[in-house]
């Protein structure tokens, strides 16, 4: 295959081929079975170093406009009936470790995002400061609600992703805690390190 795509920012093994960017974008939106915005797709092609930013952006409004993916409600794009046969098919014209960095990083994504609609943060100026609430969610109701004062946005903002990275670590943390289970919590924190 000819290299016809822009190199920067690709890690050694990553695609420098226009065609190859377009069978990883059809692969990539065929083998998550869930759509992703432009910006996503964008993101995990070019943050894991897969293939240049600009040729994928490229690639993506190319791939609009010969109908292989289009655009949905809410500014997500999916793949088409045409797009997903040529997933299938050209498949194994990418190495396998491409395929599956795509699809690990854009399930990552997708979990991120689920975490982040289920277990809300709210954000709220107080006395001179801030106060982060988090909600960990149960369902139709929170499994438990806790706020945190931070003196400025910044923190604010990191206590938010941080709850968000994982809210179900911190409910095990806190519920071993207040039903005086101190050598529980101490194991999931020591857990938590390792990882």
């Amino acid at each position: 295959m000819r290299f016809d795509a822009f190199t920067g920012g690709i890690e050694p093994g990553g695609l420098r081929s226009k065609s190859e960017i377009r069978i990883l974008i059809c692969y990539l939106l065929s083998s998550v079975g869930s759509p992703l915005t432009k910006d996503d797709i964008i993101s995990i092609i070019s943050d894991y170093g897969l293939a240049n930013y600009f040729e994928t952006a490229d690639a993506v409004s190319d791939m609009l406009g010969k109908g292989l993916v289009v655009s949905e409600a809410g500014g997500c794009i999916s793949v088409t009936d045409t797009g997903r046969m040529i997933a299938k098919q050209l498949d194994t014209a990418l190495p396998p470790t491409i395929r599956d960095k795509a699809v690990k990083a854009a399930v990552n994504l997708l979990a991120k995002a689920k975490r982040e609609k289920e277990n809300k943060v709210e954000i709220n100026a107080a006395n001179g400061g801030y106060s982060v609430v988090c909600h960990i969610s149960g369902g139709s109701s929170d499994l438990m609600c806790f706020s945190i004062s931070v003196p400025d946005m910044r923190q604010a903002l990191t206590v938010k992703k941080n709850f968000q990275n994982s809210p179900e670590t911190i409910y095990r943390v806190l519920l071993a805690l207040v039903t005086g289970d101190t050598d529980v919590a101490a194991d999931i924190i020591k857990n938590t390190e390792r990882s």
